[in-house]
């Protein structure tokens, strides 16, 4: 049994959950998410408990087991507290701003790079260096934190891009190094 998958998902009080069939959907205070899970699971609701049952031992229901179960607890995490990243810009001139809904990265290139954030994702800028992508999909959040991210990835020598906040990157010692 997957070890994931059987546990509970607890509802919080302001969170009301709708299973029709396959189909999930979520309200709470921050929004609401739905989703169709795969045919090889079952949503029961039990007394303010979500369970996840796979309705068979085939292969295919055990893989799906635990990433349903995960799925549906972002979803009740998500409209309950929402999800947050937080991203670094580190390097000399590198800043980012919100214009409109848009980011705005300056980060090494000819151009300032924008970055529109799908509906339901808000980005903040905190002292022109740090990023925060907060929303209620956590699938959302850390697909649009990538991306972020990927426009200027830390380099290993002097350390320089964006990068993730607490993310450790290795060094590298460049020509100097070698003596």
């Amino acid at each position: 049994m997957s070890r994931i998958g059987k546990r509970p998902i607890p509802i919080p009080q302001k969170v009301t959950v709708t299973v029709d069939g396959q189909h999930v959907a979520v309200k709470g205070p921050k929004g609401e998410l739905s989703r169709t899970l795969p045919a090889e699971v079952e949503v029961v609701q039990e007394d303010g408990t979500l369970f996840v049952n796979r309705r068979n031992d085939s292969r295919v229901a055990r893989q799906r087991h635990g990433l349903s179960r995960t799925l549906v607890a972002n979803m009740v995490e998500g409209v309950s507290n929402g999800f947050q990243k937080r991203l670094e810009i580190q390097g000399v001139g590198y800043r980012a701003q919100v214009q409109g809904r848009n980011l705005v990265l300056n980060v090494g290139y000819s151009h300032p790079v924008q970055i529109e954030p799908p509906q339901g994702i808000q980005v903040a800028v905190e002292n022109n260096t740090n990023v925060v992508v907060s929303g209620i999909d956590k699938e959302l959040v850390g697909n649009l934190s990538a991306r972020i991210r990927a426009v200027r990835p830390p380099e290993p020598y002097k350390g320089k891009g964006i990068r993730y906040a607490g993310e450790f990157v290795r060094r590298k010692a460049g020509k100097a190094g070698k003596k």
